[in-house]
């Protein structure tokens, strides 16, 4: 392999896509190999005795899909869905869930050099379910971790909604 090719696989292999939506006229990302589907809003079924910020279950294609309204879990406070909002189906643990959005943007590579550690702010703030800031040209996109945006107490809750519809 010449010395160029060289440079370009260790480029290539320094970036990562990130499909990147908006909340609150935020930037987040996620990494683009956790997403399975991005789906327009849909008819979502409720489910009762469940945590506030899990609004129900799709039906997608026959897999019943339990869906999250990312800005009541992020207490963000709920707004009337819009012709952007978007749900993007992920796979967390081995669960499919939904992610109620206000518009899903794009797919991004960010280099390795563009990422920073997300922010500690002290105690009674958790950000531990940001992986970390991306500096882009002039937005900064907050990556989250979607291992961790849920306890476990929290993604029991959802698993169970989720197996009890399947």
């Amino acid at each position: 392999m010449s010395e160029v090719h060289s440079s370009l696989a260790k480029l290539a292999s320094n970036s990562q896509k990130y499909l990147t939506f908006e909340i609150a006229d935020e930037v987040y990302g996620l990494e683009i190999l956790k997403v399975k589907e991005i789906v327009a809003i849909m008819k979502i079924t409720n489910v009762p005795l469940v945590p506030p910020f899990i609004k129900g279950v799709i039906n997608l294609r026959g897999q019943v899909i339990p869906v999250v309204d990312i800005r009541i879990k992020f207490d963000m406070g709920e707004i009337t869905h819009t012709k952007d909002t978007t749900i993007i189906i992920v796979e967390v643990e081995d669960v499919s869930i939904g992610f109620i959005v206000d518009k899903t943007s794009e797919v991004i590579n960010i280099d390795e050099e563009k990422l920073s550690p997300a922010p500690k702010f002290g105690t009674g703030i958790d950000t531990s379910f940001l992986k970390s800031m991306a500096k882009m040209e002039d937005k900064i996109a907050m990556i989250v971790d979607l291992e961790k945006v849920f306890s476990e107490d929290e993604l029991d809750s959802i698993s169970s909604v989720h197996d009890n519809n399947n």
